[in-house]
């Protein structure tokens, strides 16, 4: 008997320890350190996908095996049939074949080898990214862009600094980020990634896409960006590859109508009137920059990519590195700390291998479970509340419905969870350690914050205390204003991720196992504005911060007043 019996591998992984610490919708673009778990999700399934694969292979061995051996006995059989059956043996084995094992063939062809494959990705895709997290890392890339002033084939082609791991872009990676930009109104990176697209299938490379579509949107972006000419160029170029395409030909006609307007009205305006309308235009162009590139934020981009303001030698001079023991702290007296000036004013100090790799590691396993989106201080109310994501250049603003006050919305992409020396005798620890170190009260400042940055994560300029106008910042914790910021960087960024300080041309530099502190208020309690602050965008590399921010009371009589405003 043929008994055609398929005895197929199990690959239906549940993956639970995977799972446990991934949630639908989670923004898994907003943390690197929650999309590695995507990439062991993603591992598994591979396995699953390739024990499907080997099971249809085993399936057609066999019926090709068996479809070989009938070929060879069908030819011999009819060349004389009745010579053939003449012997009972073959008679009835031609019975059997045809009553039994045929019926088993039939059973091998009908059966489905994909429930273990499709069941295991079921599973898995309620804990997959969402429409969201691609969105979000698409605009992430192209904040990245416009920060770091990186060209799109110089993306695409994966050149980027400190890179370990290169991948380049496909046609189809390329026209995905031209299309969002383009979902956004966004028609300058609309323009920059369909071009992009367009140059890499113009070498030569395959795609499912063709010009036609990418032309289509390229055309339409550069007109909405005024330049009808370029428009009218690519548009005849796609209707060389598509004569019919009835939207090119409407837009022909028009494109051309518009720039035979425009010659015409050019003819009839005099002279001085051609050259006041070219001035007024340079002079609308300029203003629409400076209104879209603000000077703080054109410090801030400057910051992050380096440029920023040099500090003359003279105050250079001025800054020391040395052995730190905070006024001979018995825990520091015999193994004092390195600590080196990093700024003048404010002044900012970094402390150098202040917490160790070991410690580090523990931190991240102990706030990898519980980060959520970032909250920030609501620039109204003073209330923590989770952070939005800005999706375009346009900023946003918040609107306070009792005031009708409108402020400018702070951004922040990443996610962040707080730990206390009850999740971790190592809280405490390093609680203490900021105390020993800062002479300052830990018990009225805030729990320890753990930050993980994702894809261009970043957390634009704002102020760690609460101003004037925000008379209920920090009122429900009943501590006061911050009077300080500690600042852990748990991991080396390969590119960008600098902590920069837009109003005085600082950059401070993430360096793995050491910590950054500065007053954010005067002695006398007023705030220092100089002290407002931003994170770059994470051009590569994974992010890891914690901090702590500590508040007025308890600091009565380890940081007396000052009596002069800015003492």
């Amino acid at each position: 008997m043929l008994g055609f019996r398929m005895e197929l591998p199990c690959w239906c992984f549940l993956l639970l320890s995977c799972l446990q610490s991934i949630s639908a919708g989670n923004d898994f673009f907003t943390s690197i350190g929650q999309m590695t778990d995507l990439l062991y999700t993603e591992k598994d399934l591979v396995t699953s996908l390739k024990d499907y694969i080997k099971a249809e292979e085993n399936k057609l061995d066999r019926l090709k095996k068996w479809a070989d051996k009938l070929d060879s006995l069908s030819a011999t059989a009819t060349q004389d049939p009745e010579g053939f059956l003449g012997h009972p043996v073959n008679a009835f084995k031609l019975m059997k074949r045809l009553n039994t094992e045929w019926g088993d063939l039939e059973s091998l062809v009908l059966s489905d080898t994909t429930d273990g494959f499709i069941s295991n990705l079921t599973i898995q895709r309620q804990y997959f990214p969402t429409d969201e997290d691609q969105t979000g890392a698409a605009k992430a890339l192209l904040r990245l862009q416009d920060t770091y002033r990186l060209d799109a084939n110089t993306i695409s082609k994966g050149n980027l600094p400190g890179v370990k791991h290169k991948s380049l872009m496909t046609v189809e990676d390329c026209y995905e980020l031209g299309k969002i930009a383009y979902s956004e109104v966004d028609y300058y990176h609309t323009e920059l990634w369909m071009a992009q697209a367009l140059r890499q299938l113009d070498e030569g490379e395959e795609s499912p896409l063709d010009k036609v579509t990418v032309l289509d949107y390229l055309s339409y972006a550069i007109y909405q960006q005024g330049e009808i000419q370029r428009a009218l160029e690519y548009t005849k170029r796609l209707l060389e590859l598509d004569p019919e395409h009835q939207r090119a030909n409407g837009n022909l006609k028009y494109f051309e109508f518009q720039l035979e307007k425009q010659r015409k009205a050019a003819k009839e305006e005099p002279q001085e009137q051609k050259e006041e309308v070219k001035v007024n235009k340079t002079e609308k162009k300029k203003s629409k920059k400076e209104f879209q590139l603000i000077p703080e934020r054109k410090k801030y981009e400057m910051l992050c990519r380096g440029e920023g303001i040099r500090m003359t030698p003279r105050r250079q001079s001025r800054l020391f590195c040395r052995y730190f023991d905070n006024n001979r702290n018995p825990k520091y007296v015999l193994a004092p700390v390195k600590q080196q000036d990093e700024w003048d004013r404010p002044y900012i100090v970094r402390y150098l291998d202040i917490i160790s790799d070991k410690e580090i590691e523990k931190v991240k396993q102990l706030a990898k479970p519980r980060l959520r989106r970032a909250t920030i201080s609501n620039p109204i109310t003073g209330v923590l509340e989770t952070a939005p994501y800005r999706i375009s250049k346009r900023r946003a603003t918040v609107h306070d419905p009792q005031t009708g006050k409108l402020t400018t919305a702070q951004y922040r992409v990443s996610k962040s969870a707080w730990l206390t020396g009850y999740d971790d005798p190592a809280i405490d620890v390093i609680n203490q350690r900021i105390e020993d170190l800062t002479g300052l009260e830990m018990d009225t400042a805030e729990e320890l914050q753990v930050a993980n940055y994702g894809v261009g994560g970043q957390y634009e300029p704002h102020f760690d205390f609460g101003r004037k106008d925000e008379p209920d910042a920090f009122k429900e914790l009943g501590t006061g204003n911050r009077i300080a910021t500690w600042l852990f960087y748990m991991s080396d960024v390969a590119a960008g991720g600098a902590t920069v300080f837009p109003d005085v041309g600082a950059s401070v530099w993430p360096q793995k196992g050491s910590a950054v502190f500065w007053y954010n208020l005067f002695p006398s309690g007023e705030g220092d504005y100089s002290t407002r602050h931003a994170a770059c965008p994470v051009l590569v590399g994974n992010k890891w911060v914690s901090n702590k921010w500590i508040h007025e009371r308890g600091q009565e009589w380890r940081r007396p007043c000052g009596l002069n405003e800015t003492d």
